[in-house]
């Protein structure tokens, strides 16, 4: 061979290999068999030599390099569950349940209040006042299903926020299908009433008492306290509750029933339409035409004289007194005349409810029987009975033995008065994330018996 040869052959072989070096690493075997070739950026080069590269040269990785989707960080999932295989609850955001009770207006505060003293009917003991720790811990209690026995039903079960805490079934449906014995009471305002007792029958003679006794009872929740604590002690989230609200990890049942005390008295309603002629006017004068239609202002005065002259008040107010429309006592309506199969305290006498947002309470009275306010009135106008003890407010004469009051309303007087009632409903408490169900995956309100 000439040398002239060879050094063709070794410009040829040198074209060839400068030829491969340039050639883009990322082609395939069908690209190299004369298939149309697919166009590569140099961005997708692996994202992680692409940084190992950077870092031997010390150097930041190019802007434009594209994550493999397997490389990308997702965020870690959501828990629903705790390791006892039973809800968490989010406790994410912190409800201040001292500031709303801190804002309660001046005409329920103020020990001279022209409408009353709601403040003297508070029966909030000196050593379980509500703070934001008692309270948080009572809400995750009240709306948990590890209270009852079979984990299927909470105290929220039955005791309702939209529905004024109550249950719009006549009677609440116990953990293993029983039915309660009366309806469930509403709990709104339950911190003002002055005799401190609670149910129907007035058989707790405390809310601290009271929050214990469904929990226990073979129909409500079917607990047994002491193992209550120990189920409780297996989940990852009560201790550190109970330490923020009472200084130390114990799960006992006297906070227990401390914490869930603290979170129902904390439901005070203040935020209705009735209490909008208070901001109008003040705590003493309040405004009610700047707020109240000729049909509520007629209502209020059927109900209590205001505005206008007593005499033309049906007197309701003298057992649902105070701008917070709670019971001065326990008594006897009338609703039978006579009361053997159900003697309430005693005697037929039976503790009455405050009736703020009574009008998203249906049905009424401790059995029930009334589907609406509409029956309620008309039960008030033509249809007490003549019970030994009837409530001398609810006789002729306001007397201690005459016969039960006709008071021949007509149906314009009827209806005003349903109107005024539904002028005590608080919208704004019956959606207040304060009192929310902190396990919204969870719990169906709707068709959850008797705290």
């Amino acid at each position: 061979m000439t040398t002239s040869n060879v050094l063709v052959m070794v410009v040829v072989l040198t074209a060839v290999v400068a030829c491969n070096d340039s050639s883009d690493d990322t082609l395939n075997n069908d690209e190299l068999n004369n298939e149309t070739p697919t166009v590569v950026s140099d961005s997708t080069v692996n994202a992680e030599e692409s940084t190992e590269n950077a870092e031997e040269n010390n150097t930041s990785p190019p802007d434009d390099i594209i994550e493999s989707p397997d490389d990308t960080i997702e965020p870690p999932p959501v828990q629903l569950f705790d390791k006892d295989g039973l809800p968490l609850p989010d406790l994410s955001i912190n409800h201040d349940y001292e500031a709303y009770l801190n804002a309660r207006p001046s005409y329920y505060m103020d020990a001279g209040a022209r409408f009353g003293n709601v403040i003297d009917q508070d029966n909030t003991p000196a050593d379980n006042k509500v703070t934001n720790a008692g309270a948080v811990l009572g809400r995750v209690l009240f709306y948990d299903i590890r209270l009852s026995a079979n984990n299927t039903v909470a105290c929220a079960s039955c005791h309702i926020q939209r529905h004024g805490f109550s249950d719009p079934e006549v009677l609440s449906n116990g953990f293993d299908g029983g039915k309660t014995g009366r309806h469930s009471m509403g709990l709104t305002n339950a911190t003002y009433y002055s005799r401190g007792r609670f149910f129907w029958d007035e058989r707790a003679g405390t809310l601290e008492e009271q929050v214990l006794m469904p929990i226990q009872d073979s129909v409500e929740m079917g607990m047994n306290l002491f193992d209550l604590e120990v189920k409780l002690g297996l989940t990852s989230f009560y201790a550190p509750l109970f330490l923020a609200a009472f200084s130390d990890e114990a799960i006992t049942s006297d906070r227990i029933s401390r914490s869930l005390a603290q979170f129902i008295r904390s439901m005070v309603s203040y935020g209705s339409k009735y209490d909008q002629a208070f901001t109008a006017g003040g705590s003493d004068t309040p405004d009610f035409s700047a707020v109240f239609s000729e049909q509520e202002l007629l209502g209020l005065s059927l109900f209590s004289g205001v505005p206008g002259d007593n005499s033309d008040s049906l007197g309701c107010d003298s057992c649902h007194h105070t701008s917070a429309h709670s019971a001065d006592n326990k008594h006897v309506n009338g609703l039978d005349a006579n009361t053997s199969a159900d003697q309430g305290v005693g005697g037929g006498f039976f503790k009455v409810p405050s009736l703020r947002n009574i009008a998203v309470r249906a049905p009424y009275m401790h059995d029930g029987r009334f589907s609406s306010l509409a029956e309620v009135i008309e039960f008030y106008n033509s249809g007490v009975q003549a019970h030994p003890n009837l409530a001398p407010a609810l006789r002729r004469r306001n007397s201690s033995n005459g016969r039960p009051v006709q008071f021949n309303l007509n149906q314009a007087e009827k209806e005003a008065l349903v109107v005024f009632l539904e002028a005590l409903t608080d919208e704004a408490f019956l959606v207040n994330p304060i009192f929310s169900n902190p396990f919204p995956e969870v719990i169906n309100e709707e068709s959850e018996p008797e705290s």
